[in-house]
């Protein structure tokens, strides 16, 4: 009976010996590690420069004053719709003494040259555009057949297209210089009579520059005309280390235009030289102006308008994406955690291409995979983890 006693608390001291240890080690056994995870898929990715830019006409004409004289109330208001060489206002010059018939004998000839120069301009336009078009419809063909690349039909395109605009832009240029010669002509008999001053182009108003009656000088700006509808682009000032990066023909969008979807529209021209701009911090950065054309402007929008530009400098329609913010660098390589039975395991993987928001997997990862986001310095190669709670 004493020995059944002896042995009873026997196994009770050891159980509580065996109970003091598993409570002791259960409080410095490491708990699992509260961490933000997301899974590893694949789909669309693209990488964009964004910038900010404003809208313009590529070829606004600015109408001015042919003569010395008395301006006489402008006849139109920007945002209205003129026809070329409809009546927008008149002046009526001083009585012209032998020195100024001379002078205006002279404004004729140059603007007879101007005009014959015009007219050559728009013939090689001609011939560019009759030249673009067959090369264009030679490239269509072949793609029908399977014979050529897409790259190089979009170029024939892209070649059609900015030959027809030339054309367009030369024919314009001539009625202009039209416009030039018969206000050159019209100061000869002028006397007291007033000279009327035309629209050298179909367009919109874009702005009344002499708004009043005045007396102004020959050259005095007076009217900007403007084809908003079918010559509106889209000017961005892009650092000199993004511009290197884009190409003409890279996909726009237009955003933050004020309207509820946004614009599309393709890198027209990249301005060979650059310049330097101070940014709002104070400094000094290289720039260079990049001209977007827009697709299908909409009917709200004019020139002068704030809009933010994404170019898109490359596009993969099924790519393996990974967050970028679960990407650390580890030995000069870039690594993440996957979290893989509760543990984290430390993987390291080959990134292409990244946008800041996405990274693209070239290896390492498969698509379903979780990783963990913003990987604290307290996760290791082996560290237990667990999805934090949210709220």
């Amino acid at each position: 009976m004493a020995n059944s006693k002896k042995n009873s608390r026997k196994y009770l001291t050891i159980g509580a010996i065996i109970f003091g240890l598993a409570m002791l080690a259960l409080a410095f056994w490491p708990s699992a590690i509260a961490v933000d995870m997301d899974e590893v898929t694949s789909g669309p990715m693209r990488v964009s420069i964004d910038e900010e830019g404003r809208t313009q006409v590529h070829d606004a004409y600015l109408v001015s004053a042919p003569s010395n004289g008395r301006l006489q109330r402008i006849e139109v208001e920007a945002g209205d719709t003129v026809t070329a060489g409809s009546v927008i206002g008149w002046i009526s010059p001083p009585p012209l003494d032998s020195r100024s018939d001379a002078q205006a004998r002279a404004n004729i000839a140059s603007a007879q040259a101007a005009l014959r120069a015009a007219q050559s301009e728009r013939d090689n336009a001609a011939a560019n555009r009759q030249l673009a078009d067959a090369d264009l419809a030679r490239e269509e063909r072949l793609w029908e057949l399977e014979s050529t690349s897409r790259s190089a039909l979009e170029l024939a395109q892209r070649n059609a297209q900015g030959a027809a605009s030339a054309l367009e832009a030369s024919n314009a240029t001539i009625a202009l210089r039209q416009a030039d010669l018969a206000s050159a002509r019209a100061q000869i008999n002028a006397g007291s009579s007033a000279i009327p001053i035309r629209a050298p182009v179909s367009g919109q108003v874009l702005s009344v520059r002499q708004e009043s009656e005045a007396t102004v000088a020959v050259g005095t700006p007076i009217v900007e005309i403007g084809n908003i509808a079918g010559d509106l682009e889209v000017v961005v000032e892009l650092l000199s280390t993004d511009a290197v990066q884009v190409s003409m023909g890279d996909p726009v969008l237009i955003e933050d235009w004020g309207g509820d979807a946004p614009i599309t529209g393709e890198v027209a021209q990249i301005e060979p030289q650059g310049f330097t701009k101070v940014s709002a911090l104070g400094v000094e950065e290289q720039r260079v102006n990049a001209r977007i054309r827009i697709h299908d402007p909409a009917d709200r929008l004019g020139s002068g308008f704030r809009v933010e530009a994404r170019i898109i400098v490359w596009l993969d329609d099924n790519a393996l994406i990974v967050p970028s913010t679960a990407l650390f660098r580890e030995q000069g390589e870039w690594a993440v955690f996957v979290v893989s039975g509760g543990k984290a395991e430390l993987r390291q993987l080959e990134i292409g291409r990244n946008n800041g928001t996405q990274a693209q997997v070239l290896s390492g990862l498969q698509e379903g995979e979780t990783v963990i986001l913003y990987p604290a310095s307290e996760v290791e190669d082996g560290s237990a983890v667990e999805q934090r709670e949210v709220g």
